[in-house]
């Protein structure tokens, strides 16, 4: 399951050379997760309060493909690669209608509210795709 998630190039997220700062990509694909996982039916303020836990990025790999400007219409398109007991791997990619911008592969695990790392609980991993 693909997911998607929409949205504008502000003027704030460009640089001085009126293209997309290429750490904002990383603030558009965080995004991007919170809104997967929130379409997954998981709440992370419930799941931090109730069970103590909260995902984090592992690792990423990302790829500049080509530059994305001011009031360009991007999707985010999300989708899971690989998971096993403790991390989730997602592919998530940048796009301009059918122009790929931005390509990454980023790895999530679990943590405990300490900063341990804990497995994925097992409704977790029955509830993502």
């Amino acid at each position: 399951m693909m997911h998607e998630f929409a949205l504008r190039v502000y003027y704030e997220d460009t640089d001085l050379a009126g293209i997309v700062y290429y750490a904002n990509y990383l603030r558009f694909i965080e995004r991007a997760r919170t809104e997967w996982v929130r379409v997954q039916g998981i709440d992370q303020t419930r799941l931090k309060k109730e069970e103590g836990l909260v995902f984090a990025v592992r690792h990423l790999e990302a790829d500049y493909l080509a530059p994305a400007r001011f009031d360009d219409d991007l999707t985010v398109c999300t989708r899971v690669k690989q998971m096993t007991g403790a991390r989730i791997v997602l592919n998530q990619d940048v796009m301009r209608g059918t122009d790929l911008l931005f390509s990454s592969q980023v790895t999530l695990v679990a943590l405990t509210v300490d900063g341990q790392p804990t497995r994925l609980p097992a409704n977790i991993r029955r509830i993502v795709h």
